[in-house]
């Protein structure tokens, strides 16, 4: 955690930060970025409202604005190496790890040529800053909290703070990347946001309405809102019948059964009657690639298509990561970089036994699957009994056919003290804890474009950091 954290409170500046708070909070509820049902009692609030932003460093700053070139370039190479591998460039396997579980209508549509060079137009790594740097837990590419960061860098920005992207980074990069797919001048945009997301609605509807006063025509549906003809996808705006130029896809692949209009809606995408962002591309969605990443055999790989300087960046940011795999390793095989008690691991069931200390390790399920959002379906090691890891251990093997599961090296984020405003005791509270950021990049298919910057932190008994009761969520700003 940043070494730029706030200082203990001054006591005479009590009353500012109070009125603050307030403002702050009671902003966020007009906006509807608090539920109100959920914020209209004082401790009863969706997460504990930081008094400032989360401050980095300027070194910090530079580094997540340098990250984001080479995260897209990692993307644009693991999307060349799922095609090559279909087509026998490179080993079967990999396409084989990627398509696990998934059911052949995903598959095919991955496959595409209509497309084959698309990308997500949104990058959103899980950043854990520890006394090494910073680990990238995973990659999302159809993230939420977007209209959150936005919303929260807007109030910050209102009680004068200056959060990174100032007060319309999010909303301008989320335009700038819808602008650049869509082939209309005046593109209509569909955000598309299903049941299964039915809780990010709220922050959608907020980035619906800043990118409608931006000029772009916006339209935040449900599936069941969208229309169909031959000639394309339509939208109900203002008593007319409009055509969607392009459909931002805010709903994930492994739902698609319990999606109305899916097939329409992928249907016409194919037919290049809408632009579709993220494109369907459920192994671009996977945690499976940072084990390839490391996969001995793909070295090269790596290293032709993104060059010595971002594989060493990425080599240092994405944690060790090995698929479970049930199947049985050959006797003059072992499974690359996995020790126990300094022998090779030939078989994860033998982590079964390992101890405490060497369960700092994490398991969890890879990309298609409803466990693999909100630290869902996730066991750390180290913070369960060892029968309850073996459990999960063998849970995971048996997961295989259907929903791969990854075992990824724990890395312990550093300590730092945050405040926050606890609202029923009307005072300002220090709390230790370790944070997670999530900094957004937009993408016009060259460039990534750092918009803005989430932080989440929680106290230090939490093993797993993600959004919470008991969470203080901020924008991130660099400190003064």
């Amino acid at each position: 955690m940043s070494k730029a954290f706030e200082p203990p409170p001054d006591p005479s500046k009590e009353e500012p930060i109070q009125k603050k708070s307030h403002a702050i909070r009671g902003t966020l509820i007009q906006e509807g970025l608090f539920k109100p049902e959920g914020a209209t009692a004082a401790g009863n609030d969706l997460w504990r409202i930081a008094t400032e932003p989360y401050w980095i460093t300027k070194e910090e700053l530079d580094f997540l604005e340098t990250l984001g070139n080479q995260l897209l370039s990692f993307y644009q190479a693991a999307n060349r190496l799922y095609l090559d591998s279909v087509h026998g460039k490179v080993p079967h396997w990999v396409a084989d790890y990627l398509d696990q579980g998934k059911p052949e209508t995903v598959v095919e549509y991955g496959r595409m040529n209509r497309f084959k060079q698309d990308l997500p137009g949104i990058i959103r790594p899980d950043l854990i800053p520890t006394e090494e740097g910073m680990i990238a837990t995973e990659l999302d590419a159809v993230p939420g909290g977007m209209g959150l960061t936005a919303g929260l860098s807007v109030v910050y920005a209102g009680q004068g703070e200056l959060p990174v992207g100032s007060t319309d980074g999010m909303v301008a990069g989320f335009e700038w990347m819808i602008r650049s797919q869509a082939a209309e001048e005046n593109p209509l945009l569909a955000i598309i946001v299903s049941d299964e997301s039915k809780d990010y609605r709220p922050e959608m509807e907020w980035l619906g309405r800043a990118l409608n006063r931006r000029g772009l025509r916006t339209r935040v549906l449900h599936p069941r809102e969208v229309h169909f003809t031959e000639e394309g996808l339509w939208a109900d705006m203002e008593g007319k019948r409009e055509r969607i130029d392009i459909l931002y896809r805010f709903f994930e692949l492994f739902d698609l059964k319990n999606i109305p209009k899916s097939e329409l809606i992928l249907y016409a995408a194919k037919k290049k009657l809408v632009a579709l962002t993220p494109p369907p591309k459920a192994f671009l969605e996977e945690k499976s690639l940072f084990a390839l990443f490391h996969h001995p055999v793909l070295k090269e790989f790596w290293l032709r298509h993104l060059g010595e300087a971002t594989v060493a960046q990425l080599r240092r940011i994405f944690p060790k990561t090995w698929i479970i795999d049930p199947r049985e390793v050959p006797p003059h095989a072992i499974i690359p970089d996995l020790t126990l008690e300094g022998q090779p691991v030939t078989d994860f069931r033998q982590l079964g036994g390992a101890t405490q200390k060497e369960r700092q390790l994490i398991i969890k399920p890879s990309g298609f699957s409803e466990l693999a959002w909100g630290s869902r379906g996730v066991v750390a090691g180290h913070d369960h009994p060892e029968e309850e890891w073996k459990g999960a251990i063998d849970r995971a093997l048996q997961s295989f056919p259907t929903t791969p599961y990854i075992l990824q090296k724990f890395h312990k984020g550093r300590k730092g003290m945050v405040r926050y405003y606890d609202f029923e005791g009307e005072r300002v509270v220090s709390m230790e804890g370790r944070a997670r950021l999530s900094p957004y990049y937009f993408v016009d298919g060259k460039e990534a474009k750092l918009g803005g910057i989430l932080a989440t932190v929680v106290s230090t008994e939490k093993k797993l950091i993600h959004g919470m009761v008991d969470a203080v969520i901020a924008p991130c700003a660099v400190a003064p």
